[in-house]
């Protein structure tokens, strides 16, 4: 998740106020006093937002929003104006600006326009990241891994389904790549030059899922467990798709809704108007034979991103994973890639080698990578991730010598 914000202002006294006010909403600020300093942050690559005041000596606020602009001119900025500058604010919008603030302005309104910022930022983010991997060839062979006739046959359905503007219902267990076979019926379908936007069912409120198919208008809304929607979040949700605006639903469940329905969870109506087109994704138990092939993509993935040398996988070690039933799916054979990768083998002998405090010392330097992976590399998210203060997060990452940077989302 971005969290990332460029502040400039020329008083040290109200940087450091809103810094305060920023990093008290667990937003991560970096202060510059001018232009020249701020310059050398901004980047297409910048996974943040810029929050800059208008009036500062020398180069100002519209020397900056020109620059960010020719860097990037998706790259959201932010006015801070003082009392009567309403009229540069007004100019600033009209040259770009993301939106503007009047000084003293309070730490919510600060937060509330940084947030929406953010939420810009990383769709527009997003979207460019999957527009690079359209531009590479079929995403259902590139993205959805197995040689089992199960694979074939999901990539033969999701190619089919991707065609049709229907609402899809992913069925797996959890861990098995809903999100990821959302992903490619987004890419696959005719939205796929528009915006493809995830939001977790158990997350979702009515105003949220308002804003997704406002910002999602023409692309694909992708909605994670779907069975975890609030009453309230359901009905909105129905509402939305009766009115036929806005995005293409893709909802993913590892639940029976079927049986939710039943129960009185799950609103009956929402779920025949989900259930146009289901989309099941086998379980690695019922196709073992695509493990290696798993295994072998992920091992190289994790070695490339950690600059790590590719170590030689024997058939012994293949053997033993197809063995497994792996109730985690491809999730599972991920984090056992990741820790093969890094030299921590899955054998009890050789584990059983070692003191109890390697082998913590091992469990801990995993589950700090594996929390690193999921927020693409965002030391305070995976910090949060783990109910750790980010100090001690950021101690134990220097003790097992793992760089935040390497597990950042290209």
């Amino acid at each position: 998740m971005i969290r990332k914000v460029l502040l400039v202002d020329d008083e040290p006294a109200v940087r450091e106020a809103l810094a305060q006010s920023l990093e008290l909403a667990d937003l991560e600020p970096v202060t510059a006093g001018s232009f020249t300093v701020a310059r050398d942050t901004i980047s297409a690559e910048f996974d943040g937002v810029i929050v800059s005041d208008i009036r500062m000596p020398g180069k100002d606020g519209f020397v900056l929003l020109d620059h960010a602009q020719n860097v990037d001119p998706e790259l959201p900025v932010i006015f801070l104006t003082g009392q009567g500058d309403i009229p540069m604010a007004v100019r600033g919008m009209s040259a770009g600006a993301f939106d503007f603030l009047e000084k003293p302005c309070a730490a919510s309104d600060l937060v509330a326009v940084v947030e929406k910022a953010l939420r810009t930022r990383a769709l527009v983010l997003e979207n460019r990241r999957l527009k690079l991997k359209l531009e590479t060839g079929d995403a259902a062979a590139r993205m959805i891994f197995g040689e089992s006739r199960l694979a074939a046959a999901l990539r033969d359905r999701v190619r089919a389904v991707a065609r049709t503007t229907a609402e899809v219902l992913l069925t797996g267990a959890p861990g098995s790549g809903t999100g990821k076979v959302a992903e490619v019926i987004h890419l696959l379908s005719g939205a796929a030059q528009r915006p493809f936007q995830k939001l977790p069912g158990a997350l979702a409120t009515p105003e949220t899922l308002r804003d997704a198919f406002t910002a999602g208008r023409g692309g694909t809304v992708f909605i994670d467990e779907v069975a975890e929607l609030t009453p309230p979040a359901q009905h909105a949700l129905l509402d939305l798709l009766e009115a036929r605006e806005g995005a293409r639903v893709v909802a993913g469940t590892y639940r029976d809704l079927t049986e939710e329905v039943e129960a009185g969870r799950f609103n009956a109506d929402l779920f025949y108007r989900l259930d146009l087109v289901r989309v099941r994704i086998p379980a690695l138990k019922e196709r073992p034979e695509d493990i290696p092939v798993l295994f072998r993509h992920y091992v190289s993935q994790a070695c490339e991103q950690a600059a790590l040398p590719q170590p030689e996988i024997d058939p012994e070690t293949l053997s033993r994973l197809m063995e497994q039933d792996w109730p985690g799916n491809a999730r599972a054979v991920m984090n056992a890639a990741m820790r093969f990768a890094m030299g921590l083998r899955e054998d009890d002998g050789e584990a059983g080698e070692l003191g109890l405090s390697e082998r913590l010392a091992q469990v801990e330097r995993s589950l700090l990578i594996d929390a690193l992976r999921r927020a693409g590399g965002n030391a305070t998210e995976a910090a949060r991730g783990l109910k750790l203060p980010r100090k001690t997060f950021y101690d134990k990452l220097a003790r097992h010598g793992i760089s935040a940077g390497v597990y950042r989302d290209s």
